[in-house]
């Protein structure tokens, strides 16, 4: 898996870069320093996943994830960051980016975003994720049941699995369907809510109540 380090704090950058190395598997293709020197790395490079902080210099994390999941679909984002406020997540994850981890995650908890990410999946901090619900919570409930952007009930259910950080087999399992079936309902919640990915479409599903 190769991967590219953003961060416009050297301690923090080098620390990971010893972090990530010492992963299995995991080659640091580039270190970097602000969000425009992100985007010419991922050029360059086109790494699987991007560990992005959200605060730099010249371009922020927010921006450049929004320019790297639409120019390079095949590279995915995770962000790590101090900044747990509710604007950062959403604009982050509305921005594409898959993971949201915060500095105090530890070496297994990046290990373990970065896998997912690689895979396409979802991985939040779980201050993170609460945060999402309790927001969620203060979203006032849809007027006599009915779902946001004319999601059917099936294809809330599999945004709700999608909101967990289920893969789509572990919707399939779960849900009693094939694989190729939930690829089809995540197809069409993606077209129905607006969203590039996964990541976008759990945060539209918090906001919506459905995470």
């Amino acid at each position: 898996m190769k991967v590219i380090i953003v961060d416009d704090q050297t301690i923090v950058r080098d620390g990971l870069v010893t972090i990530c190395e010492r992963l299995p598997d995991v080659e640091v293709v580039a270190a970097v320093g602000d969000g425009r020197q992100a985007l010419a790395a991922v050029a360059e490079h086109s790494p699987d996943v991007v560990l992005m902080d959200l605060r730099m210099p010249h371009m922020d994390g927010i921006e450049a994830t929004r320019h790297i999941t639409m120019d390079h679909p095949g590279t995915h984002v995770v962000v790590l960051t101090t900044f747990i406020d509710d604007e950062s997540i959403n604009a982050a994850l509305t921005a594409g980016a898959l993971g949201y981890l915060t500095k105090e995650a530890g070496r297994e908890d990046v290990d373990r975003a970065l896998r997912a990410a690689a895979r396409g999946q979802a991985l939040l901090d779980p201050v993170v994720h609460a945060r999402l619900v309790a927001l969620a919570r203060q979203q006032p409930a849809a007027g006599s049941g009915e779902l946001p952007a004319g999601l059917t009930a099936r294809e809330a259910e599999v945004l709700i699995c999608m909101a967990k950080g289920l893969s789509n087999r572990e919707i399939a399992r779960s849900l009693f369907v094939s694989e190729a079936t939930v690829k089809t309902h995540v197809n069409r919640v993606f077209a129905k809510t607006g969203s590039r990915d996964r990541g976008q479409a759990i945060a539209y599903a918090h906001r919506h109540g459905l995470g």
